[in-house]
């Protein structure tokens, strides 16, 4: 519709935004658009090396935050919005080598969590994403 401005995204807790749950690329992409400030950055980087890691992955908004997967395999990956930084789970994150170094309530998960000022190791990142993608992912 010619003229009408997008509508602005609403920010939940911590500056996470809220996308309707969808499957696809556009929903992740208009989740990333919604981060607010420094973020934003963080999510396209993040995207773009999940999309350079694990062709043909699949892509969904599910609660509020951005979910990666391989078909017929479930989920492996999601990120999220905080207020200081951006937290990486890989669901079955315990697997991983060497183990990603946040702990989490469920003992199949790890995060990882990046911070303004933090300086992305995108080498050991993509090493994780491959290893997680190759795992049986988490299926709701």
């Amino acid at each position: 519709m010619a003229g009408k401005k997008p509508r602005k995204v609403a920010l939940l807790a911590g500056g996470n935004p809220q996308i309707a749950k969808a499957d696809g690329d556009a929903p992740v992409q208009a989740y990333i658009a919604a981060m607010p400030g420094w973020k934003r950055n963080v999510g396209r980087r993040l995207d773009a090396l999940i999309v350079r890691t694990v062709p043909g992955v699949r892509k969904a908004v599910k609660w509020n935050s951005p979910f990666y997967g391989v078909a017929g395999q479930g989920w492996f990956l999601n990120f999220h919005c905080f207020t200081k930084y951006v937290k990486v789970a890989f669901f079955c994150g315990a697997s991983l080598r060497p183990l990603p170094p946040g702990a989490s309530k469920h003992k199949d998960v790890r995060h990882f969590d990046i911070r303004e000022d933090d300086q992305l190791d995108e080498a050991q990142m993509a090493t994780w994403i491959r290893q997680a993608a190759a795992l049986p992912g988490w299926v709701p």
